[in-house]
């Protein structure tokens, strides 16, 4: 997801100043927010999978905690997505001569990420407590 983003100029539709990127209304994505979330991810998979070979409950309560916030980050990207979406479909760009990089991804490829996101944190959270309650 990350990569089209990128691809399609998602970069570069950001502004200089870094307050204002952060500022941007939707449905624009912040640069911040997408490579936080896309760290966040690599990150408590990394975690994860190294808590898998070696089993220690630490791990799995870290990779727990970088998740979370890649949830929270999801979500938000998910409804900027949804509202370039809608605005996209409904003509509000039509003056302009691109549509913003968020509109353009492909529907099926960002629901089943979010279904893939989702499915992982539950199954985090679910191993996560049920080996603590061991």
């Amino acid at each position: 997801m990350a990569a089209t983003w990128v691809t399609r100029g998602g970069l570069v539709k950001q502004p200089r100043d870094p307050q204002q990127a952060l500022m941007m209304p939707p449905p624009y994505f912040n640069t911040p927010v997408v490579l936080t979330h896309l760290s966040c991810a690599l990150g408590g998979l990394l975690v994860w999978g190294i808590y898998v070979l070696v089993d220690q409950e630490v791990l799995a309560w870290a990779a727990l905690v970088l998740l979370l916030p890649v949830l929270l980050f999801g979500l938000s990207m998910f409804g900027r997505w949804i509202g370039s979406r809608r605005a996209r479909l409904a003509g509000a760009y039509a003056a302009a001569p691109t549509h913003p990089v968020e509109s353009r991804l492909p529907a099926p490829a960002v629901v089943l990420h979010g279904l893939l996101g989702i499915v992982t944190i539950v199954l985090v959270v679910t191993v996560t407590l049920g080996h603590s309650g061991s």
